[in-house]
């Protein structure tokens, strides 16, 4: 009861649960059976899934799978809005025992995370604001590095500026062998440089001389490339023609091996999984 209620007001908790009830003692058998029965039920609490619209959180064999698409965009991109709602969701999924390890993916078709809003960024009105941005943005990220459970980034589609830097505070990065797949940090086209610990990070994972020439050029790399650089660890092969569309094919196998991936990652590691070779069927 103690944990429950250092995370959830009683008000939010009832109307999530469906319950009737006048105090949290007469909830209390009820939350306690729901908990034991289906940890999903807290995870949903705790991350506020019914007013979220941009990210979806679920529950697969002990891991929390965070599903991006932002439904009025064609592609996902870090705004003011998003950022929020990713790092309520991190927060309340690291904060809860019942996940064991992570993964984030987009269901967006064709698209990972294609980089920040360039909209939130011109509306700054002082670089207090852009700094203030910028810290968030790298708060959000080192949170994820920084966690004692696996971070999983399963990328299929484009993923640039912002959320190559997200994928890169991951401790695990699987892509998808397909022409959409590219990564990269093009922020230079546009006078920028990563502002949330790309810089720092792409030197250690990758080296100097790689790091230099993705940031100075803008250029983006394909998954291949990326593998033979050490930008992903793993590659999978797209599916062929099913009963599904290729793309809603592509990403439920791409969360499927994530999901495969992150369970083997807690059980050999408590991160770094940087070097670790898995293997899956």
């Amino acid at each position: 009861a103690h944990f429950c209620t250092q995370l959830l007001d009683l008000t939010r908790w009832r109307a999530f649960c469906g319950l009737r009830c006048d105090g949290w003692t007469d909830c209390t058998p009820h939350w306690a059976h729901l908990l034991f029965r289906n940890p999903d039920v807290l995870l949903r609490a705790v991350t506020g899934a019914s007013h979220l619209k941009h990210v979806e959180c679920v529950m697969k064999d002990n891991v929390a799978v965070v599903r991006l698409n932002s439904p009025d965009n064609k592609v996902n991109v870090l705004s003011e809005e998003v950022s929020k709602e990713v790092t309520e969701v991190m927060d309340g999924v690291l904060g809860n025992r019942a996940a064991q390890a992570v993964v984030v993916i987009s269901t967006k078709p064709g698209c990972f995370i294609a980089g920040a809003d360039v909209n939130w960024l011109d509306k700054a009105g002082s670089i207090k604001e852009l700094k203030e941005i910028s810290r968030g943005g790298q708060a959000m990220i080192q949170r994820l590095e920084d966690s004692g459970k696996p971070v999983v980034a399963a990328i299929h589609g484009s993923c640039l500026g912002g959320g190559m830097e997200v994928a890169l505070g991951c401790h695990y990065r699987i892509a998808t062998r397909h022409p959409k797949t590219v990564l990269g940090v093009p922020e230079v086209m546009l006078g920028l440089l990563p502002g949330a610990g790309g810089t720092q990070r792409l030197p250690k994972l990758i080296g100097l001389p790689d790091a230099l020439d993705l940031c100075l050029t803008g250029k983006n790399v394909r998954a291949d490339k990326a593998k033979k650089l050490g930008l992903v660890d793993m590659l999978v092969d797209p599916l062929g023609p099913g009963l599904k569309s290729p793309e809603e094919g592509n990403i439920e196998y791409l969360e499927d091996v994530a999901v495969g991936v992150a369970r083997l990652a807690n059980v050999a590691s408590s991160p770094p999984l940087q070097g670790m070779c898995i293997y899956v069927n």
